[in-house]
């Protein structure tokens, strides 16, 4: 299969949230429909059956599609490199930024999961404590108010910290 489609850079909390908006049933697994419905939006006609060649198994987990994703991309850099003769020292430059940032939100998105207890990408109030409380940094009286930590970095206002609202957070210390 070849993948000759313009692919933006998203950071891995938009590749998370991709994920979940794909996984149609929430059971965290993206299955090969789901997956060349995807791919087929994006410009790549692909049937199942390619797929699920490629792809060896029946479905990806986010871990799984994660990797999915950056091999499209990095053949489509490959290919665009090819097509424009090589790369030049600021391309050099950006991969390398790239990589770091990339490094830097996979640490914070392992730190994430830390805090998201039941695993539905969002920390809430009750989490947060639990977790301060595990690790010492909490106590019942004259504690950290959670709720307030939660309410200052919940930017849309659901009661919750995405992983986006969390890297805020966690950038902004």
């Amino acid at each position: 299969m070849s993948v000759c489609v313009t692919m933006s850079v998203f950071s891995p909390s938009d590749v998370h949230s991709m994920f979940n908006s794909l996984d149609q049933n929430n059971d965290g697994l993206l299955s090969l429909d789901e997956l060349v419905w995807l791919l087929q939006k994006t410009g790549v006609q692909v049937t199942e059956e390619e797929l699920a060649s490629l792809v060896g198994k029946e479905g990806l987990d986010f871990d799984e599609f994660s990797y999915f994703y950056e091999t499209l991309l990095l053949e489509n850099n490959n290919n665009n490199v090819r097509n424009n003769g090589g790369r030049n020292e600021n391309d050099h430059q950006e991969i390398i930024m790239m990589k770091e940032k990339e490094e830097e939100d996979n640490e914070l998105y392992k730190a994430f999961k830390v805090f998201d207890l039941n695993g539905d990408g969002l920390i809430s109030s009750e989490e947060l404590q639990s977790v301060l409380w595990k690790l010492g940094m909490w106590e019942k009286h004259g504690g950290l108010d959670c709720e307030r930590i939660i309410c200052k970095y919940d930017v849309n206002s659901d009661g919750f910290v995405d992983f986006s609202e969390f890297k805020t957070m966690m950038l902004a210390h």
